[in-house]
């Protein structure tokens, strides 16, 4: 166990669990009862990415959804976000709302369609969120999803990544 702690590849999305596991190694060294994981954090991961860089997780028929940790990463510090109206009809890749940091302004996308059942209204009084919790305090607005088909063709984790290493 200590070796494969040692060894943790840390990139973006695999930090949080490679600190929660060194802590939970140090501060059970002498006990047998650590667990052993075999899968890295994509597994863990139920989000899909769109080539837009929006990401959407799966609730049921509920999508929540979010930019990805690359996007909030370009755009810099996050100074305003603007989202989408509750009961609005979206449709895959319309424009539903924009984000605006130090650097840009830009348009987020709806990656899938429906009709958007919440938003985070915590990002009106702290968009920094986006930058801080991308995937967990900083998701954007919810939608319950009208074409399933949509969500089997956005990318999974894996493919994501490679689609990043692309692009560059």
């Amino acid at each position: 166990m200590a070796s494969l702690i040692n060894k943790c590849v840390i990139n973006s999305y695999s930090r949080r669990l490679c600190f929660h596991l060194k802590n939970v190694y140090s501060q059970n060294k002498n006990s047998t009862q650590i667990r052993k994981f075999s899968k890295t954090t994509s597994l863990l991961s139920n989000r899909k990415y769109s080539e837009k860089h929006e990401w959407v997780a799966l609730n049921g028929k509920i999508g929540t959804i979010g930019v990805s940790h690359y996007a909030q990463e370009a755009l810099g510090d996050v100074v305003y976000v603007q989202t989408p109206e509750i009961g609005a009809t979206v449709s895959k890749d319309e424009e539903v709302g924009v984000i605006e940091s130090v650097k840009a302004v830009n348009e987020i996308y709806s990656p899938v369609s429906g009709t958007v059942t919440e938003v985070n209204e915590k990002l009106s009084d702290k968009p920094s969120l986006i930058n801080e919790s991308c995937y967990d305090e900083g998701w954007i607005y919810k939608i319950e999803i009208s074409d399933e088909k949509e969500v089997d063709a956005l990318m999974e984790e894996e493919a994501y990544q490679k689609y990043l290493k692309s692009i560059h």
